[in-house]
C-alpha cells in the first residue's frame, strides 16, 4: 500500500511544471529547517528539565555517609528519606544484619545526607528511629546537635570548597571527626561515615502483638467479670421477683393505711375533732369572742386616753410658757429697775416689825401664844 502510494507520488511529481516543482522544493527544505529546530529545543528544554529536577532532589550534590545500629529493621528498606526539622535531607542506602555473633543492636543502617544539612549534625546528635505509618513503616529523624552545654563539640564532617578551572564551585570532604582522637580523620571513599546512636521506639506491629497479649493474659479476668456480672444479674432478678411479692404482700394495707388518712384530712372525724370536742371547740369560740371585744374596748380607752393626755401636754406646755413669760418680765423688771430689789427687802423687814409688835400689843396677844404640845401629867397616887 504504501509502494503504491510512492508510485502515485512520483508520477505526480513528473507531471508537474519545473516552477511548482522548484516551490515544492522549498516547501519541504522549511518544513526540514522547522522540524530540525523544534527538535533542538525539545532537546534542550529535556536537559533543561533533567538538570532542575537532578538539583532538586540533589543529584549533583555532596552527599556525606552516616550509619547506625538498631534491634529491628522492621519497617526500614533501602530509599526511605531521612528527615531533619520536617525537611527530606538524605535516604537510605543500606539494610543488613550484623550477624549471628552479635546480640544486641543486631540490624545495620546506613543512610546519606546532603550538603549542607550536614551543618546540623554534630558528635552530639542523635537520630531517632520512629512510627511512619500505621502499616508498620518507620522512618529515621536526626536530631540537630550542638545544643547542649558541652562547650567542646564539633561537626561530624568538616567539607571545604573548591574550585573547578577557577569557575565552578565544588565541595569536597576535608575530613571526618574521631571522636577516639577528637580530632579529624582523611575520610576514605569507603568508609561507612559518621556513626550516630539510635533512639528506636518499636514498630506499630511490636505494639500491636503486645496490645493482643496483653489483651489475651486479661481476657480470663474478663471473663470471670462477666460471670460475676451475670450471677450480680441473677440475684438482682431474684431480688426484684421478691420484692414484687412483698408490695402484692403490704397492698391490703397500704389501702387501708391510705383509707385512714383519707379520714383524718376530712372536716369531719378528723383527727382534730378526736382530741378536741365540739362543745370545747364552741367555749372556745366564744372566749375568744369576748377577748376581742374586751381588746378593742380597752383599744378605744387608750386612744381616748391618749387623746387626753396629748390636750394636757398642750395646756401643760402653754401653762410654762406663761409661766416663763412672766419670769421674763420679772427678770426683765428687775435687771431695768435695780433698787426694787433692796424696796422689797425694806417692806419685808418693815413688815416683820409690825408683826412682831401686834404681837406684843395687849389685845392681839392671847392670839400668839403657843399652844403646849407636851401631854398632860398624870396626878401620883397616893
Amino acid at each position: 500500500m504504501i509502494q503504491i502510494r510512492q508510485i502515485l507520488f512520483d508520477m505526480a511529481l513528473q507531471n508537474l511544471t519545473p516552477g511548482l516543482r522548484t516551490r515544492l522544493s522549498r516547501v519541504e527544505r522549511t518544513v526540514g529547517f522547522f522540524v530540525a529546530f523544534s527538535m533542538v529545543l525539545m532537546l534542550i528544554g529535556f536537559a533543561y528539565y533533567i538538570y532542575h529536577t537532578g538539583v532538586r532532589k540533589g543529584w549533583f550534590d555532596l552527599k556525606l555517609p552516616y550509619h547506625t545500629r538498631v534491634n529491628s529493621g522492621t519497617g526500614l528498606k533501602v530509599g526511605d528519606t531521612v528527615k531533619l526539622l520536617g525537611f527530606d535531607v538524605g535516604e537510605i542506602t543500606k539494610v543488613e544484619s550484623m550477624g549471628p555473633e552479635v546480640t544486641t543492636n543486631r540490624v545495620f543502617v546506613q543512610f546519606i545526607v546532603r550538603h549542607p544539612y550536614e551543618g546540623y549534625i554534630w558528635d552530639d546528635s542523635k537520630i531517632k528511629v520512629t512510627t511512619g505509618d500505621f502499616l508498620g513503616k518507620r522512618v529515621l529523624d536526626l536530631i540537630p546537635g550542638g545544643t547542649s552545654r558541652n562547650h567542646n563539640l564539633h561537626a561530624t564532617y568538616k567539607v571545604e570548597d573548591s574550585k573547578i578551572g577557577g569557575v565552578f564551585k565544588k565541595q569536597k570532604v576535608g575530613g571526618i571527626f574521631d571522636p577516639g582522637s577528637n580530632a579529624y580523620v582523611a575520610y576514605d571513599n569507603n568508609s561507612k561515615g559518621y556513626a550516630l546512636e539510635a533512639l528506636e521506639s518499636p514498630a506499630l506491629t511490636d505494639r500491636f502483638e503486645e496490645v493482643a497479649r496483653d489483651l489475651r493474659e486479661a481476657l480470663p479476668n474478663i471473663l470471670g467479670l462477666t460471670n460475676q456480672l451475670f450471677a450480680t444479674l441473677t440475684n438482682a432478678v431474684q431480688i426484684t421477683s421478691k420484692a414484687n411479692t412483698l408490695l402484692r404482700d403490704i397492698h391490703p394495707s397500704v389501702t387501708n393505711l391510705a383509707i385512714i388518712t383519707g379520714t383524718l384530712t376530712n372536716p369531719k372525724g378528723s383527727l382534730g375533732d378526736w382530741l378536741i370536742p365540739t362543745n370545747i371547740v364552741t367555749q372556745v369560740e366564744q372566749t375568744l369572742v369576748v377577748a376581742k371585744n374586751t381588746i378593742t374596748n380597752a383599744n378605744t380607752t387608750l386612744i381616748h386616753v391618749d387623746a387626753q393626755l396629748t390636750a394636757l401636754a398642750g395646756e401643760l406646755e402653754r401653762t410654762l410658757s406663761n409661766i416663763a413669760d412672766i419670769t421674763s418680765n420679772l427678770n426683765s423688771q428687775v435687771q431695768g429697775n435695780t433698787n426694787l430689789i433692796s424696796s422689797i427687802s425694806d417692806t419685808i423687814v418693815h413688815t416683820d416689825e409690825m408683826i412682831q409688835g401686834l404681837k406684843k400689843h395687849w389685845l392681839l396677844r392671847s392670839a400668839f401664844k403657843k399652844k403646849d404640845s407636851s401631854p398632860p401629867v398624870k396626878p401620883s397616887v397616893k
